[in-house]
């Protein structure tokens, strides 16, 4: 007689579309950006100032729908919101291409930004929901490698695309970005479902006889549990310092090597590259440390090894500094955000996990909307963004101070 065939636990299927809902997001919505800037600020005739308003824009937008995003996926369920900030994302990303001045530039990158916001919170509380405590970090860690995935695409192709259609490349990337993105919407409003519950399962890493507990339909979300809570508020506080530096370093990354390094075009999408497949498991192996050593310790010491990353491109004056510097920021690219997302849901529990996210994230876009402006302004001012990276890297280190200061490792 033979057993019968397990089929594979819808948590993973969640997992692997959050991943790539957070590959359109963040990837193509935010770090696509990093690529197509040089272009884009050329063919509109942008100084660095008005390049990095374009970031913070697009960060501000980011920044309106962190907290809401998470609390509107607690209340009507992830699936509908993930699905509708994405179509957002998609459809301003299109209109991207059309611009033709900084303000329509600008209105673009913010709605954008919403859509990024209402899509990548509530995705990335979905996992608390479909992973018990002891797999959170590492399927939080999973998911953000969505971002390195589009490294690793756009390092070698834009440039290609660039290179193709001369002046106009950089709009038919974010033609290209944009429907990507809507494409994943509609796969992601499909695949997605909001708790284990609805599909009468556990969530992954349950035991299995366990039997699936429905929440009483009369059960109230506690929102002070979030809104009040000190340790949420702390986690919140360390979130904005890599907010606002690993923005910075992102941001300007290719046009630093382009203007300053004497990098070509190809040789920098090739160099950002090779930190998206030194990022690609970031988040499982930090995520799982954070799961071991509890979150304080992963923190701290990721924001140290990031202010080194971001020290080192702002001083090194040859393409071993540089290499260097974009592998370190590799390996831990992404684990910030695995590490609170798994705090999170520590914190206040699964329910309330993407509220909980969407309130730290608040903190976290206030420094991102305020790291690329302030960035370019000051290399404006410098003729240089060498001491931009040197700020990022200073901020960083403010950020491991803030994380040993937790009170408890777990957040």
């Amino acid at each position: 007689m033979t057993e019968p065939r397990r089929r594979i636990h819808h948590g993973w299927i969640v997992l692997i579309m959050g991943t790539l809902v957070v590959f359109a997001a963040l990837g193509l919505a935010r770090f696509g950006y990093s690529m197509v800037l040089p272009a884009m600020q050329e063919g509109l005739a942008l100084d660095n100032t008005q390049a990095g308003g374009l970031a913070t824009a697009n960060l501000i937008g980011y920044l309106l729908l962190s907290a809401i995003g998470g609390a509107l996926a607690s209340r009507f369920g992830p699936r509908v919101v993930i699905a509708a900030g994405l179509c957002l994302a998609g459809g301003s990303m299109l209109l991207t291409g059309t611009v033709a001045s900084f303000i329509g530039a600008a209105f673009w990158r913010a709605l954008t930004g919403i859509g990024s916001g209402a899509s990548n919170v509530p995705v990335m509380g979905l996992m608390a929901a479909w992973f018990s405590a002891r797999r959170r970090g590492l399927a939080s860690g999973v998911a953000v490698a969505g971002s390195s995935l589009a490294l690793i695409a756009l390092g070698p192709t834009v440039p290609r695309v660039l290179g193709a259609y001369a002046e106009g490349g950089w709009r038919v990337c974010w033609w290209g970005f944009g429907a990507i993105t809507l494409l994943l919407a509609a796969l992601a409003y499909l695949l997605l479902r909001n708790s284990p519950e609805d599909v009468g399962l556990q969530p992954v890493g349950c035991m299995e006889d366990a039997p699936a507990q429905r929440p009483a339909a009369t059960s109230r979300l506690n929102w002070g549990a979030v809104y009040s809570s000190a340790p949420v508020w702390h986690l919140g506080l360390v979130y904005v310092a890599f907010g606002f530096s690993y923005i910075i370093y992102l941001t300007f990354f290719v046009k630093f090597l382009e203007a300053e390094a004497d990098y070509t075009r190809a040789e920098a999408g090739n160099l950002f590259m090779l930190m998206g497949w030194f990022s690609l498991l970031c988040g499982v192996i930090w995520g799982h440390v954070s799961d071991v050593i509890g979150r304080k310790g992963a923190l701290v010491i990721v924001y140290l090894i990031q202010a080194a990353a971001f020290a080192l491109f702002g001083l090194a004056h040859g393409s071993v500094g540089l290499t260097v510097s974009a592998i370190l920021f590799g390996l831990t690219a992404w684990s910030i955000p695995a590490i609170m997302a798994a705090a999170c849901g520590d914190v206040v529990g699964p329910k309330l996990a993407p509220a909980a996210l969407g309130f730290v994230t608040l903190f976290f876009g206030v420094g991102q909307a305020a790291g690329p402006v302030v960035a370019g302004a000051i290399a404006d001012a410098a003729e240089s963004l060498q001491p931009a990276m040197l700020l990022a890297a200073s901020v960083a280190v403010a950020g491991a101070i803030g994380a040993g200061l937790l009170r408890t490792d777990d957040g």
